[in-house]
């Protein structure tokens, strides 16, 4: 039973600082694995035939690499890689491709074990060690909501990036309608910074990038997942209680459906980005 403080939740959340990211991710992503069955801890993209989590998010991940122009790049850098999964799908789909994983987390990098044509570096999101001009692609699949400063995390890809490079992210935004009052909740089970979208975009505007591409998935995310998990939740509700007390499923549950909610009053959404020099 993993046994978690919610008051050491409460302050992870409310600081959010990069030890408290990985405090809420190591307590925490464990109930992704779990309600999904698999290691990719994306919310996912859901089509009209899309009914089960995993393949949701092989398609975000489908779609995202596709953005990104990963069948012409030689490396890339994935940023807050997670436990790595992402990189996995990538390396499998794009074989002459290179992937360094980059996580302030080393115990999500040392997850999947040795993999071919990937690399794990310890580093945080502001600081990558990287030499100047020298990728092909930044990679920030549903991560960069937790750098901080974002700024500095897009001045980082743009050093590292070579003249034709791109840099990809995918994230969930608040929308200007938004107000802190609005988000219920998701103040407090939103543990992540609550960027506005056109903050996002200014940051990459002012940071010398120019947007080549946004596209806003939200009603692919967010209300396919909670109805997901409403259907299913008497089964998902079994696994999650093996391993959590009964609040964490409950405060899941109703953060869950008050995400849906806000997408649907058009309070957040998912955006994804693709971005040259």
């Amino acid at each position: 039973m993993n046994l978690i403080n919610p008051l050491d939740v409460f302050f992870w959340t409310i600081r959010k600082n990069e030890k408290d990211v990985i405090n809420l991710y190591n307590s925490l992503s464990p109930i992704m694995q779990l309600a999904t069955g698999g290691s990719m801890l994306n919310f996912g993209y859901w089509m009209e035939n899309t009914s089960e989590p995993i393949p949701a998010q092989e398609n975000l991940c489908s779609y995202f690499g596709k953005l990104a122009e990963l069948e012409n790049a030689k490396n890339a850098v994935d940023v807050g890689s997670g436990l790595s999964a992402p990189a996995i799908f990538w390396r499998n789909n794009y074989e002459k491709l290179n992937l360094f994983c980059v996580n302030i987390n080393y115990d999500q990098l040392s997850f999947s074990g040795p993999q071919r044509n990937l690399e794990f570096l310890n580093s945080t999101s502001t600081k990558l060690p990287f030499s100047d001009n020298s990728v092909d692609r930044v990679l920030a699949l549903e991560s960069s909501q937790h750098f901080k400063p974002l700024k500095d995390f897009i001045s980082e890809s743009k050093r590292i990036l070579k003249s034709d490079g791109i840099l990809t992210l995918a994230l969930p935004v608040t929308l200007p309608s938004a107000s802190f009052a609005k988000l219920g909740i998701l103040k407090f089970t939103w543990s992540s910074e609550h960027y506005g979208l056109e903050h996002v975009k200014e940051l990459l505007i002012s940071g010398g990038f120019t947007i080549h591409d946004e596209k806003l998935i939200g009603k692919n995310v967010y209300t396919p997942l909670a109805n997901y998990y409403v259907k299913n939740r008497n089964e998902l509700k079994k696994s999650i209680l093996q391993k959590y007390p009964k609040y964490v499923e409950q405060i899941l549950y109703i953060s869950i459906l008050k995400m849906k909610k806000a997408s649907e009053q058009k309070i957040i959404d998912y955006v994804v980005l693709k971005c040259r020099i």
